[in-house]
């Protein structure tokens, strides 16, 4: 699939009709989330055929995105209801065999490493304080091949020395740095739209073959 062929499917998802600012609900637009899942795909094989975990996934974007690319089996885990009867319709609407669970990422439970993959865009941690961390020292725990997530870019150095040094990382690239656009979603928001620069990173775990 080419990426644009892939934006377009994704341009088309429903999204957030009534978000949590709580959980720091923003959609993941099209754009960073084809190139988030073509670049996992096409520069290292991490999506066709693999087992493919979308954490926090909201209304299932990166994770439908990772079906659309070939993943053998894809499940996509939030902690709010609402947001997974939307990702489910989004999955069922495509015809694409993507299952939900809902569970608090920061619970998760594991015996062994049967996910390769895991994307995620996380909380940035703007309203709890921690949130983006505690979704990448899960991530690299349960993931046996790479995680992909975007953080924000001013917080590279921070972000590259935990995975590293705390969670174990074998290795922490910044792979781009992309604009995150963030519509006008929530009262507090003066303007109808702003761009926040994030950094699309991809993690190996210690463990990795």
């Amino acid at each position: 699939m080419k990426l644009k062929q892939l934006e377009g499917l994704l341009g088309n998802l429903d999204q957030f009709t009534a978000p949590k600012i709580e959980l720091e609900q923003y959609p993941t637009g099209p754009h960073i989330a084809s190139r988030m899942l073509f670049t996992a795909e096409n520069s290292f094989g991490d999506v066709s055929g693999k087992v493919v975990a979308d954490f926090g996934c909201g209304c299932g974007t990166l994770g439908i995105a990772a079906a659309l690319l070939g993943a053998d089996h894809v499940v996509g885990f939030d902690v709010d209801a609402d947001s997974l009867e939307i990702a489910y319709l989004n999955a069922e609407e495509l015809e694409l065999d993507v299952n939900f669970v809902q569970c608090d990422i920061r619970n998760f439970e594991f015996r062994e490493k049967i996910i390769d993959t895991i994307v995620m865009n996380p909380p940035f941690g703007t309203r709890k304080k921690g949130a983006d961390m505690d979704f990448l020292s899960v991530a690299l725990k349960v993931a046996s091949q790479a995680v992909y997530s975007l953080h924000k870019t001013t917080t590279r150095d921070h972000i590259r020395r935990a995975a590293m040094r705390d969670y174990n990382a074998k290795s922490a690239e910044v792979l781009c740095e992309l604009r995150y656009d963030v519509p006008q979603l929530y009262k507090f928001h003066k303007k109808k739209e702003v761009d926040i620069a994030v950094d699309l990173w991809r993690f190996v775990p210690i463990d990795a073959a």
